[in-house]
């Protein structure tokens, strides 16, 4: 598997990955709004959820329409919540950047899926402090049909991946006494299915180091307090991410610096 290299990349192969990211991100954004209220993602169209009118396909031009309304309903002037083109942009930049990883190849698409379903469980566990079970279960499904195809991963490597993360989380849960949700032990399980073992492992790890900082900052900084929740989906997801793109090399250069 040969990545990418930015020089073999004219602007119009990266357009590509980033159009479709782009599209892909305002599905995602009907995912984040709809699944936590049990609606469905197909029907009803699209609608201003202030007003209800349905949206024109004019309105739904992944950021553009945003860019072009300066951020505000056509119909009925309310303002949209800025969380629609961060996701459509944030989707269409990992799109491009998976490609230049990846190249056009069946692990691509196994890491695509992935970074879609961490994009609409962060959102949603900003949003509602919740990981919804229908979005883990098929997330698990399809981890094992990709898994199927991909074959990049032993039997042994993806019971592990699964087992590991989750097992790590429960002993935090446990050790702070509640502290960790266990939305997030299943969506530990997620990620160490596609990741295997111990890249796994390795992203709930970097996951738990950025969470920790970023909770110590907004405590130190009287944000949050010790009482209050903090989701920790989005690090995970981060942390998941991160290893997608240089798990293999942050692991050789541990163990390469700190061999045991």
């Amino acid at each position: 598997m040969q990545p990418v290299r930015l020089a073999d990349c004219s602007v119009i192969v990266l357009l590509f990955p980033l159009l479709v990211g782009l599209a892909a991100g305002s599905f995602l954004n009907v995912c984040i709004h709809r699944l936590p209220r049990g609606e469905s993602v197909v029907f009803p169209p699209s609608r201003c959820p202030h007003c209800g009118q349905r949206l024109a396909a004019r309105d739904l031009v992944p950021l553009f329409s945003y860019l072009w309304l300066k951020g505000r309903c056509r119909y009925c002037g309310s303002g949209i919540s800025p969380r629609y083109p961060l996701v459509e942009a944030l989707t269409g930049v990992l799109f491009a950047v998976l490609y230049m990883r990846f190249g056009l190849n069946l692990l691509l698409f196994k890491y695509l899926f992935l970074t879609s379903v961490l994009i609409v469980l962060s959102f949603i566990d900003l949003e509602h402090y919740l990981i919804p079970d229908r979005i883990i279960i098929f997330a698990l499904a399809g981890g094992v049909i990709i898994n199927l195809f991909t074959r990049d991963l032993t039997f042994l490597s993806v019971l592990l991946g699964l087992a590991a993360p989750a097992a790590f989380l429960l002993l935090l849960a446990v050790a702070s006494r509640g502290g960790m949700g266990g939305g997030d032990i299943k969506l530990a399980a997620v990620t160490g299915l596609f990741l295997g073992w111990p890249l796994g492992l390795l992203a709930v790890f970097l996951g738990c180091l950025l969470g920790g900082l970023v909770g110590a900052v907004l405590l130190l900084s009287r944000i949050k307090g010790r009482k209050d929740a903090i989701p920790f989906g989005p690090f995970l997801a981060c942390g998941a991410i991160t290893t997608i793109l240089g798990g293999q090399q942050i692991l050789n250069w541990y163990l390469g610096n700190f061999r045991i």
